[in-house]
């Protein structure tokens, strides 16, 4: 197994400028008066994001911040493989694997990460210290290389790789929403002697799911869910699906475009009031966008959502037995209630937690490092 080599991130001035000149040249389409967010991103927001990307965004501060974690990179079954590892300050910190999603990247954790590794700093107890590792998603970001493609159960493999052969972790926790809870899920399914538990604010289970009998009123919320997601949310799926290559070509040129269809999702799924920006700040959706756009990601983020359409779904058949925190927030994208959760899962911890959305480390690290630290102090 390869060595993990020092990684630290500096984009060239050349791509910097490039950018800049695309954000001047951008081209903007038409809108329906008055639309604001309902037919995608608002044309008002973007033009005000554009202008302070192109004019007061400071990359290079938000590449410092980046930086100031101890980051690695090193080649596991293809990919040359990006992943932050960050020690804990305590005295016997618990390893803990975060798992990010799309279009989310390590940046996701940047707040939540000193809350993890030195609870101390912010009120808590040394002996809560966790020691971090947080990979960037094969084919996402800083993991990404031209002609490659991994799916969440190759994922899953390359991450416990990572954890018990490389970094030497016979045993670890793990967490993660979106695609990360896939992830995290596969793991516990799948590599469940090398987990304590798993621990997730998105909850994967099979679209086909139900209980026996008569419904229960939170069923039918759930249902209902389900048919909102599937008629007025799915676009995008459908596309990164099913036609991934065709969208990749806008996105790969065009930094305005780029950024119209990453901020729509955080826009949609977000707990912000209708302003986006409550929830998650400017500079922090900038630095996430930017991270595709200076390695050229995009087309190879897709790449999961391909694969769950057209590959076997990718948790086996079964109860995943390992040990199971889920914590609910009001503005995920949908709340299955816990009687069906734990056909799928050994659920150790249900909380619902009164504010924040699908992408929690970012909006809520506060919460989510209290749920994720309350769950696995069983496992110290």
């Amino acid at each position: 197994m390869s060595t993990p080599r020092r990684f630290q991130l500096d984009v060239d001035d050349e791509t910097l400028d490039d950018l800049r000149q695309r954000l001047t040249r951008t081209r903007w389409p038409d809108e329906v008066p008055g639309s604001g967010w309902l037919y995608g991103s608002d044309p008002d927001y973007m033009g005000k994001l554009v202008e302070y990307w192109r004019d007061d965004f400071d990359w290079r501060a938000q590449e410092a911040s980046l930086n100031a974690f101890d980051q690695f990179r090193v080649a596991i079954d293809g990919i040359d493989l990006h992943f932050i590892h960050q020690r804990g300050v305590g005295p016997d910190p618990l390893p803990l694997l975060l798992v990010h999603g799309w279009p989310g990247s390590v940046w996701e954790f940047h707040d939540l990460i000193p809350r993890l590794t030195d609870p101390a700093s912010f009120g808590g107890d040394p002996a809560d210290a966790f020691t971090v590792i947080a990979p960037s998603l094969p084919g996402f970001t800083l993991s990404f290389q031209p002609g490659k493609r991994y799916d969440l159960v190759r994922m899953a493999d390359v991450f416990a790789k990572l954890m018990t052969e490389v970094l030497d972790y016979p045993r670890f926790a793990a967490q993660g929403g979106d695609w990360g809870g896939y992830v995290v899920s596969r793991l516990g399914a799948v590599h469940a002697d090398k987990l304590f538990g798993i621990h997730l604010n998105f909850l994967p289970l099979h679209p086909d799911i139900a209980s026996e009998g008569e419904p229960s009123e939170a069923e039918r919320v759930y249902q209902e869910e389900l048919h909102h997601w599937q008629t007025e949310e799915i676009g995008y799926h459908a596309i990164q699906g099913t036609k991934p290559q065709t969208l990749a070509y806008a996105l790969t040129d065009s930094p305005t475009g780029l950024a119209a269809w990453i901020v729509e999702k955080f826009h949609s799924f977000t707990d912000n009031d209708g302003n986006l920006e409550r929830a998650i700040d400017r500079d922090s959706l900038l630095t996430n966008i930017m991270l595709y756009w200076v390695t050229g990601a995009i087309n190879s983020s897709f790449w999961p959502y391909y694969a769950i359409r057209h590959e076997p779904w990718p948790l086996p058949v079964g109860r995943v037995e390992t040990p199971t925190g889920y914590v609910s927030f009001p503005r995920e994208t949908r709340h299955p209630p816990r009687v069906l959760a734990e056909q799928a899962f050994n659920i150790e911890r249900w909380t619902t937690m009164p504010r924040g959305g699908h992408f929690a480390a970012l909006e809520v690290p506060d919460l989510l490092a209290q749920d994720v630290t309350a769950f696995f102090r069983a496992y110290r």
